[in-house]
């Protein structure tokens, strides 16, 4: 069984930063793509950033420019930087994989989710 595992959330004030981390755990095979995406309160859940093994990253252009997805692969782990928040940051913000684990096909996994709050 494989488990995201997301870290990092929090409340900050506009124009702060806040990093998240996101560890896939368990009977890890591959990691291909790994993402953030989030959602406010009455609004659907939203792509923040993506990135795929090789390192390639497409953003949510609210969020290019701020934002900042990497990840390590010896760790299998995923980070978002975020800098310059704004109150429209404010959500839930999940992790998001697709893992292989041993003998099994790829599948996509969903963190628990941590919040973010922006205060004004």
């Amino acid at each position: 069984q494989v488990q995201l595992v997301e870290s990092g959330g929090g409340l900050v004030q506009a124009g702060g930063s806040l990093r998240l981390s996101c560890a896939a755990s368990g009977r890890i095979f591959s990691v291909n793509n790994m993402g953030w995406y989030r959602q406010a309160p009455g609004k659907q859940r939203d792509l923040v950033a993506m990135i795929t093994r090789n390192g390639n990253t497409n953003y949510l252009d609210s969020v290019n420019g701020r934002f900042t997805i990497s990840r390590d692969n010896a760790k299998n782990t995923v980070y978002l930087q975020m800098n310059s928040l704004k109150p429209e940051d404010t959500a839930v913000y999940y992790c998001n994989a697709d893992c292989s684990a041993w003998g099994i096909a790829f599948k996509n996994y969903w963190g628990q989710g941590t919040q973010v709050t922006v205060s004004s």
